[in-house]
């Protein structure tokens, strides 16, 4: 990687402000998923054992740019200390103050000592971070010697605390989770192991076009299922009854289909839908062949031989790229083929396997194979920007290797 990384850092009695991802969903003022936070623990030891004294930030939520109790960050400081203790016995280092700027913020992290934590109220609580302002920047600085981003979540926003801080510090370099998510990302789309298949789910054909664009000349196999597949279907010619289809990019669909041919990539659709008047746990639900979609009825899982073509396909990949489920997989009826994709993934272990965007981290966590990905990307937006091949201002901002 061309930027600093946090091994790059005298980091001794230096104290550290680190952009953390701890937006977390929070229940009656609990964390019910500390992932985020388990996923940048790497970078906080690090930071730890080289005698840092850390400064966390992070976003959660959109609270508009005002303190909303509902969203503040003091419960996730508590799971942070939970875990700090369990897997570091560092717990009751962790101290959290109710501002990210000002004088409170100034003087507790100037009272931090070597090996202890702080963790600043939420970012987004000013609306000087989204907007990216410099005086806002330049407080946040001052809290610092370095600066590590370490929320490859956010990298794709141009914020305060992502971009604009890193004109006020001496050193901004990336934290290991950071470095990880570019290392393996940034792998597939310079050197994959071939055949490299993409396969691509969600509702929309717009979320993903700069994906599939960007693609086209890398692959082998593209792969598409879920409601954006029922565009590219209309796009065919095809009756897709009540399915999901975006009316204004059927003529983009039908110059995708032309692109990839002219590139001769595989391109592959569902042959056959489970369908169902509506989406309910107790519809009727029955498998037709395409092209006999009845017009009462919407494609909201993809069929058996689908299935069995998705999967033939993936076991041959030696690089495979996942972003968006088969359908709606929440939903138990409409569930076998977003799960059938993530066991056949886990089970071919000898390809580097990346999956991104939160519905399919989730669906290889509820299928219960996790474990088996080489690779979970903890950036929905920011992973499927880096795949259009788009520059990430998070990552940008970082000072360069000399």
């Amino acid at each position: 990687m061309s930027k600093l990384s946090i091994r790059d850092l005298s980091l001794n009695n230096h104290r550290v402000l680190m952009r953390v991802d701890f937006n977390v969903p929070l229940e009656d003022g609990r964390v019910v998923d500390d992932t985020r936070i388990r996923e940048t623990l790497p970078t906080i030891e690090y930071a730890l054992r080289h005698g840092a004294r850390l400064v966390l930030v992070s976003h959660l939520g959109r609270p508009k740019g005002k303190p909303n109790p509902t969203m503040s960050l003091k419960p996730v400081a508590e799971r942070l200390r939970m875990v700090l203790d369990k897997e570091l016995a560092r717990g009751e280092n962790v101290g959290f103050c109710p501002e990210c700027i000002g004088p409170e913020a100034e003087e507790m992290a100037g009272k931090l000592e070597q090996g202890q934590t702080l963790l600043l109220e939420n970012l987004r609580f000013h609306a000087e971070e989204e907007a990216n302002d410099p005086k806002f920047a330049k407080q946040l600085a001052g809290l610092a010697d370095y600066y590590v981003n370490d929320a490859f979540g956010t990298a794709h926003r141009a914020h305060a605390s992502t971009v604009g801080v890193t004109r006020f510090v001496q050193k901004s370099a990336a934290g290991l989770l950071m470095e990880k998510e570019l290392q393996y990302l940034g792998k597939v789309l310079r050197h994959p192991e071939r055949p490299f298949i993409a396969i691509l789910g969600g509702a929309k054909v717009s979320d993903k076009i700069g994906v599939i664009r960007n693609l086209l000349d890398k692959i082998d196999v593209l792969i598409i299922g879920g409601g954006m597949a029922y565009t590219f279907l209309k796009a065919q010619g095809e009756p897709v009854g009540k399915s999901l289809v975006e009316g204004d990019k059927v003529e983009l669909a039908h110059q995708l289909l032309k692109e990839a041919k002219s590139h001769k990539l595989k391109f592959l659709l569902p042959t056959d839908h489970v369908v169902a008047e509506k989406i309910d746990a107790n519809a009727l639900v029955q498998t037709v062949g395409s092209g006999h979609i009845p017009p009462n009825m919407m494609a909201l899982d993809i069929g058996p031989k689908t299935i069995e073509a998705f999967t033939e396909e993936i076991a041959r990949a030696l690089t495979i790229v996942w972003n968006g489920p088969m359908g709606v997989f929440e939903v138990a009826p409409f569930a076998k083929g977003t799960f059938k994709v993530a066991h056949a993934i886990a089970e071919n272990v000898g390809a580097t396997s990346i999956v991104g965007g939160g519905d399919s981290v989730s669906a290889v966590n509820a299928a219960g194979v996790a474990d088996k990905i080489t690779h979970i990307s903890t950036g929905g937006g920011a992973s499927l920007e880096f795949l259009e091949g788009k520059k990430l201002p998070g990552v940008e901002a970082l000072t360069d290797k000399k």
